[in-house]
């Protein structure tokens, strides 16, 4: 039993790998003017292998979360020390990712020239993004701990049942405030939808992502959807925690409920599209689907197949996911936006910029060269998360 149990966690920590190392290609290209189109998420409606990226997060987020509250229970630790565990942990993910909303904490550039520094920091402080990625994880992880702590797996499919069908009629049928139009009729349209209209009134303009303006693709509404993919991880965690089970027994399981959900998400797509921005309950019943498939599939190749040589460098990944995160979000930020010179002329660039013409951009053509320079990214941050793995250092919350 404890040989399956070693096995099974590899597997998991490969496809979180896998997920961490995709997150890092796909947000580090060398110029954002030129990438393969399966590199860019979907315009609107519809998906791209990026728009799994982040889902899947948040389905490993409910795997990880069951197999660990197994974990605890079975060493004897009381109810009150789990909660305290949720709460601490839903906490300090959505503090991590503020904070690096936030980095630097004053705005760098020529926008406000001739201003201090306390002048920066305050317009810094009024444009500051709430939500996030890591928000969004956080405040799922916790609400979604906090509906499956001490539910059965009959309640969690009625909550799960309720948080996808409610958020379709909220999102469909309900008449947004400022317009009175119900949001079925404007689903194309990205600032008139329910959810953008929340955002700005709770959260304001100036705190929304700088891309969307008037709506966040991580914003409050769109969360309660993405804690339904969370619960779907929990669902697929109990599944591969019966170790009762043959291995091939529970293989069998996660592709066919995983092909049933994606069958589902994509019926539930002609009525409310999958949509990533807007986190749409056909988005998380397919995302699950996809997930519980290269689950089994990574589980197939390591734990049966026993093929495992091409594991490593996600295993490096895979166990350090928040340093990985956290790390190569500041360095981006950094070597993206702070670290400019003036070039002469009016023009500035950035260290990203330069390393990027100057090692790539002059040889290969836009796209190739913008692919090579996010591939050195991730294998840079390979070096130094395997540094971390062989000093044993793990980032954890």
């Amino acid at each position: 039993m404890t040989s399956v149990k070693t096995e099974r966690l590899q597997s998991l920590d490969v496809f979180r790998g896998m997920t961490v190392a995709g997150m890092l290609l796909v947000n580090n290209p060398g110029t954002w003017s030129a990438i393969y189109p399966p590199l860019q998420h979907a315009p609107w409606h519809g998906w791209t292998p990026t728009d799994l990226i982040f889902p899947f997060f948040l389905f490993i987020v409910g795997i990880t979360t069951e197999l660990s509250l197994r974990a605890r229970r079975a060493r004897g630790d009381d109810e009150r020390a789990i909660l305290q565990q949720i709460l601490r942990r839903g906490a300090l993910i959505f503090l991590f990712g503020f904070l690096l909303s936030g980095f630097p904490f004053f705005t760098w550039g020529p926008a406000l020239d001739g201003a201090s520094f306390a002048e920066r920091v305050v317009d810094r402080i009024e444009h500051w993004r709430v939500m996030g990625v890591l928000q969004r994880i956080g405040v799922a992880y916790l609400i979604g701990g906090l509906l499956t702590w001490r539910t059965t797996i009959r309640q969690q499919m009625v909550i799960l049942t309720t948080l996808l069908l409610g958020y379709w009629a909220l999102m469909t049928l309900v008449s947004v405030p400022d317009t009175g139009v119900p949001g079925r009729f404007v689903l194309d349209k990205p600032d008139q939808l329910l959810s953008a209209w929340l955002d700005r009134t709770v959260l304001g303009t100036t705190h929304l992502w700088v891309g969307g303006k008037t709506w966040d693709p991580e914003g409050l509404l769109s969360t309660l959807p993405a804690v339904g993919t969370m619960i779907c991880g929990t669902f697929a965690g109990k599944w591969i925690a019966q170790q009762q089970r043959a291995l091939t027994e529970r293989l069998a399981g996660l592709f066919a409920v995983g092909a049933l959900a994606m069958m589902l998400g994509s019926m539930w797509h002609w009525v409310f599209p999958i949509n990533k921005n807007i986190w749409t309950s056909s988005y998380v019943l397919f995302t699950a689907g996809i997930g519980a498939v290269t689950l089994a599939t990574c589980m197939w190749l390591i734990d049966v197949m026993q093929l495992r040589r091409w594991t490593f460098p996600f295993l490096v990944y895979g166990v350090n996911p928040m340093l990985a995160f956290l790390g190569s979000g500041l360095m981006a930020r950094c070597i993206a936006s702070i670290w400019t010179w003036d070039t002469g002329g009016g023009t500035r660039t950035s260290a990203q910029g330069f390393v990027y013409h100057t090692l790539y951009a002059t040889w290969l053509p836009p796209r190739e060269a913008s692919f090579a320079y996010a591939v050195s990214f991730v294998a840079f941050w390979f070096l130094v998360l395997w540094a971390a793995w062989k000093r044993g250092f793990v980032l954890k919350v």
